[in-house]
């Protein structure tokens, strides 16, 4: 009887390590994006004048189960980086800098000229046309997605 206790407890175990392991593999899965931001057709633009900041447009998407608001960007060749959106001001367009922007589950945000964008501060004397860099969002609670972003002259298509 001692044996089969024995096979029995075994085979428990065993479900239970491999149920843990399937379980693993999809935590693993949902945490390599938490904030469930999707970004696509990134560039970062070039300034016409040397020292200037970089405009920074892409399309963010939220395929997550929640509402989430982008709280901050960053560059990761440059000093610093801020979210920007034109707005109206004494009867005049004007660009300032955005305080946290809600995303709803399923929605898409275009940051686009004229619109909202990301404005990178101090580049790195290293960036060049043709080249990559990271932007990164951070979302309230602190998640944050990352993407790579090629890098473009001041002439491309915005």
């Amino acid at each position: 009887m001692k044996p089969k206790l024995a096979a029995a407890l075994c085979a428990s175990a065993l479900m239970a390590l491999s149920a843990c392991s399937k379980a693993d593999e999809a935590a693993t899965k949902v945490d390599e994006n938490p904030t469930g931001l999707v970004v696509t057709n990134a560039r970062l633009i070039l300034p016409p004048i040397k020292g200037n900041p970089a405009a920074v447009y892409f399309d963010l998407r939220n395929d997550g189960t929640r509402a989430v608001a982008v709280r901050s960007a960053d560059i990761a060749d440059a000093k610093s980086a801020s979210i920007h959106d034109m707005m109206e001001w004494d009867s005049k367009p004007t660009m300032a800098e955005m305080g946290p922007l809600a995303i709803q589950k399923g929605e898409t945000v275009k940051f686009e000229p004229g619109g909202k964008h990301v404005m990178a501060f101090e580049l790195s004397p290293e960036l060049a046309a043709g080249g990559k860099t990271e932007l990164t969002l951070t979302v309230a609670g602190g998640d944050k997605v990352s993407v790579e972003v090629p890098v473009e002259a001041a002439n491309a298509e915005r």
